[in-house]
């Protein structure tokens, strides 16, 4: 589990692939301190396993099935990654509860300057803008940030200047493809909510995250 709070920006050193996967050396800094083969790092967001740590530097290892459901496919030589190490009982709650287990790839349509804060405007399926909600979380690239709108078509976050310098969002220009993870307990909810269909609900309304929002439970 990660927070999406971003410690570092890793830079892409050297990838290789096979039918097995690919793997990516990563220089980095401060996630090396304690890092060690067979952890768990979020880069970009999707969550990977560390094959290897050297003095400046570590390997870790992507599967065929998280290269084809991300953007790490895109990824090259001396790109800048965002990186967090997976998180300590204990620790400080500061972003939201992250699995680095990607739902889609969406497409950053709009990027306006409000103030000193970026806006940040991206089209999503229905599919998938049924568990984002208005002040609610998600995490874009591995980073956990408040949605600040949402309608039929996509929805919208704000960058403070911190998270601009700190992470790769702040980079990123219209047209980018960006790794979206969605709320983790907005899934579970809907899931422990789904009626059964067994017959004896068949004539109940069908709880969905819209109607939850419509009753005032969101």
């Amino acid at each position: 589990m990660f927070t999406g709070l971003i410690e570092e920006l890793g830079i892409i050193r050297r990838t290789s692939g096979s039918g097995n996967g690919t793997g990516l050396v990563i220089s980095a800094r401060e996630v090396l301190r304690d890092l060690k083969i067979g952890d768990s790092i979020a880069v970009s967001g999707p969550c990977l396993t560390v094959a290897d740590v050297g003095r400046d530097s570590f390997t870790a290892w992507a599967m065929p099935e998280t290269i084809k459901k991300t953007n790490l496919s895109s990824l090259s030589v001396g790109q800048k990654v965002n990186l967090e190490r997976a998180m300590t009982l204990g620790g400080r709650m500061g972003g939201h509860l992250v699995s680095g287990h990607i739902d889609a790839v969406v497409t950053l349509t709009g990027r306006q300057t409000q103030g000193g804060a970026i806006l940040l405007s991206f089209t999503a399926p229905g599919s998938m803008l049924r568990y984002i909600v208005t002040k609610g979380s998600v995490a874009l690239d591995g980073v956990s940030l408040t949605v600040v709108a949402v309608d039929e078509t996509g929805f919208s976050v704000g960058l403070i200047p911190h998270t601009t310098a700190q992470t790769t969002l702040g980079q990123k220009e219209s047209g980018s493809l960006i790794n979206l993870e969605l709320d983790l307990i907005a899934k579970y909810v809907e899931k422990m909510l789904e009626p059964r269909l067994d017959g004896i609900d068949d004539h109940k309304e069908a709880i969905t995250m819209a109607t939850l929002q419509e009753k005032g439970y969101l």
